[in-house]
């Protein structure tokens, strides 16, 4: 085990894991520590329900692209929970070394002296702490859960607040009405920060709106102040300023477009980050995002039929299942194969809303379990799901069971798709031998 997995063991061991939605025990950290939130490069912080960590990826990659130098912040991880912290430096930084997060959550649990905290906190204010006393020009912060109330929502004076697609999901925090999603996520919306608004229902575009002028944040807005399209294999993005007309992203999905162009609009409401169209055009070229509609080439990849596809995704909610039923819409008009889905799921999460999208797409469901997490579905209880929303459904033991179970079925060329979780993306990066970098 290395250094930082002991600590956070302690940790949990030590502070109740329910979520416990308040700022107040970090902000008494952070003061103890003498603000490091306070003392880092200038930030942009990203909230919403889905494509929050595509689009902290679209702005790195066009920032980096443009020399300039970013630390990022995000969760949950894949594999190995440094991967929450990305250090800028040279060639795009690196992940955080085991051995400097243990350090500094080392001193930030001497610091906190036994008092109350949650994990995330912890890990959040290590994050400041880390971006505090390393040189950078950006700062990308993503929203844990929700906005108002996350742990990363301690940042006053943002350069500017992203609002990603906001739908359903973490329901028994946030509410199940939209418009109490949204205002949730409105919480990082801050004054005279440019809030900058992706595609939304009319429901959640409406309380957003009215955020941004309660608190005297500049709104820029898709559909009103820009608009990025696939037009001719080409992103067109277009706002006041001019259009750009750029490669399409290296991220598959058309529902990527929309987030990067979210990222491009960010961009170009910082006065400062000279972002010019050559670095946004690397950008999409050069983005990486592990984990999301990621095709496999690793030791899980060797396992498939000859001619056949792995793809790999996180999505875990009915809009992430809609997103990502569209792209596997999007490949079959391309190149026809058949799909089977390998599917593992949180129990807290709709099962039925998820696969729903896939309804006259998939061949097939074979569920598995995600190992060692007593919080997913057992494959047995997925399997019910699946049958139930019409599918022909099997169940397998483990993923790699699952492929070659459908190696054993002989179909030629299949395309297959294992989804439903972020935590069964890690399982499966991990077994791939594939590591985010």
């Amino acid at each position: 085990m290395d250094h930082s997995s002991a600590i956070l063991e302690r940790l949990l061991a030590l502070h109740p894991k329910k979520i416990d939605l308040s700022l107040g025990r970090i902000e008494r950290l952070l003061a103890a520590l003498d603000h490091p939130e306070r003392r880092t490069a200038p930030v942009l912080h990203v909230a919403g329900t889905n494509g929050k960590g595509s689009t902290i990826a679209f702005l790195r990659a066009m920032l980096e692209a443009a020399n300039h130098r970013v630390h990022v912040y995000t969760s949950p991880h894949l594999v190995r929970f440094h991967e929450r912290f990305r250090l800028a430096g040279a060639g795009g930084g690196s992940f955080v070394s085991d051995e400097r997060l243990a350090e500094v959550l080392r001193h930030c649990e001497e610091v906190n002296d036994g008092q109350p905290i949650t994990v995330f906190e912890m890990a959040t204010v290590a994050a400041f702490e880390l971006f505090a006393s390393e040189p950078a020009d950006y700062v990308l912060l993503e929203v844990g859960l929700g906005g108002r109330f996350d742990a990363t929502n301690v940042i006053g004076a943002p350069e500017a607040s992203v609002i990603t697609s906001i739908s359903h999901d973490h329901a028994f925090y946030l509410g199940d009405r939209l418009d109490q999603i949204a205002g949730e996520k409105a919480g990082i919306i801050k004054p005279g920060a440019p809030a900058i608004i992706a595609p939304q229902p009319e429901p959640v575009r409406e309380v957003l709106f009215d955020k941004a002028e309660a608190v005297g944040a500049p709104i820029i807005a898709a559909g009103a102040d820009f608009t990025a399209f696939e037009e001719h294999g080409r992103l067109v993005y277009q706002d006041a300023a001019g259009l750009l007309d750029l490669p399409l992203p290296r991220l598959v999905g058309r529902h990527q477009i929309d987030n990067a162009g979210t990222a491009i609009a960010a961009l170009r409401a910082i006065a400062d980050s000279a972002v010019d169209e050559a670095a946004i055009g690397t950008g999409l070229q050069t983005v990486n995002w592990p984990g999301r509609l990621q095709r496999l080439s690793g030791r899980l990849a060797a396992l498939k039929p000859d001619g056949a596809e792995i793809w790999l995704d996180g999505g875990h909610n009915p809009d992430g299942g809609r997103a990502l039923a569209a792209a596997m819409a999007e490949l079959e008009e391309r190149v026809p194969r058949p799909l089977a889905l390998i599917v593992g799921m949180l129990k807290a999460k709709s099962a039925e809303g998820f696969l729903a999208p896939f309804r006259d797409l998939a061949t097939g469901v074979v569920t598995v379990p995600i190992l060692g997490n007593e919080h997913a579905f057992l494959p047995e209880e997925l399997a019910a799901v699946s049958r139930a929303a019409g599918f022909e459904t099997r169940i397998a033991d483990s993923v790699t069971a699952a492929i070659e179970m459908l190696v054993e079925d002989g179909v030629a060329a299949p395309r297959i798709l294992i989804c439903g979780s972020l935590y069964l993306a890690g399982e499966v990066l991990a077994l791939d031998e594939t590591l985010p970098e």
